[in-house]
């Protein structure tokens, strides 16, 4: 009886070790290491048009590697169906092989920004891409917010804020080129009376055809309310139609400077800065950045370094007479 009694309580301890040892073992839940843009991007079927861009062998740059690795990106990543008319633009382009390598780089980097930006971080403003313009100077990529969200004029979100390892990939419904001086006008909706007064038909200077020229330009913007309140200083002006051509023309051509890239940091005090038109203008950093015109007005620089393929653009907040 005792023999028996004493298997017993030794099972019932073995069972109660046993017990209580699988109680103390917690199991640690299995996760996976969250993806790159790369590996992301690789396993969305709707961008293998992209992915097939970025791997591309012609490439020097190493865009595998670059979007691999541990420095976070923001990209804006066009789905098939548009780079399918990215091609469809183009006759002779039949495949992404088509497309010359230089000119599928610079569309690649334009699509790329520094650092994670979640679609509620987008504000109206210009940021620096990857690719590269005049001076190697970081192209600027245009972003909207009101009405909708666009980007560069010409691409509409599709699916936001796509969470990787290293950034955020935002999928877009367009490819978007890198732009020069005239796109970046014709694009901003603070410019659209400069754009009428660039393509009044009254000219016999092709200021469009000029401005689209290899540059490098410095073009100094003014707003829709800078020509408004030159307007307004006449009364008999009630429209762009009611300037004289001549003095537009003349007008126009001061707010242009021919063959120079020239940055906000190139910008120094005291500088007198040569136009198209020949006239001069001074930089004045005294109290802010400011230009002082051969007429004597003080104009304030009021936005800077929007890069293009072709130049950089500047916002003023008058029109500068000469």
């Amino acid at each position: 009886m005792l023999s028996t009694n004493f298997k017993f309580f030794a099972l019932l301890l073995s069972f109660s070790a046993l017990f209580f040892t699988s109680c103390d073992e917690t199991e640690t839940p299995v996760t996976e290491d969250p993806k790159n843009i790369v590996e992301l991007a690789q396993e969305t079927s709707d961008l293998s048009s992209l992915v097939a861009a970025l791997t591309d062998s012609r490439h020097t740059t190493d865009f595998v590697a670059l979007l691999s690795g541990t420095t976070d990106y923001t990209v804006f990543a066009p789905t098939n169906t548009a780079f399918q008319a990215l091609l469809d633009s183009d006759a002779s382009w039949n495949s992404i092989a088509d497309i010359p390598i230089a000119t599928l780089d610079a569309v690649l980097k334009h699509h790329v920004i520094a650092g994670s930006v979640l679609s509620t971080d987008l504000t109206a403003s210009y940021v620096n891409t990857l690719s590269m313009g005049a001076n190697s100077e970081a192209m600027s990529l245009q972003i909207d917010v009101d009405p909708a969200v666009r980007f560069n004029g010409s691409a509409s979100p599709v699916t936001v804020d796509i969470d990787a390892s290293n950034g955020t990939i935002h999928t877009i419904d367009a490819v978007m080129l890198p732009a020069n001086v005239v796109t970046h006008a014709t694009n901003g909706a603070s410019f659209t009376t400069l754009v009428a007064a660039l393509t009044d038909s009254r000219h016999t200077t092709d200021f469009v055809a000029v401005l689209s020229g290899t540059g490098p330009f410095t073009v100094f913007a003014p707003t829709n309310d800078a020509f408004q309140a030159l307007l307004d200083s006449d009364s008999t002006w009630n429209g762009l139609a009611d300037i004289p051509i001549a003095t537009l023309d003349a007008v126009l051509s001061y707010h242009v400077v021919n063959g120079a890239n020239v940055q906000s940091d190139e910008l120094t005090d005291g500088q007198s800065v040569t136009m198209l038109s020949n006239g001069t203008t001074t930089v004045d950093l005294s109290m802010g950045a400011k230009l002082t015109t051969s007429s004597g007005q003080s104009i304030n620089i009021t936005a800077t370094d929007v890069q293009g393929t072709n130049g950089v653009v500047h916002v003023i907040d008058a029109v500068m007479l000469p």
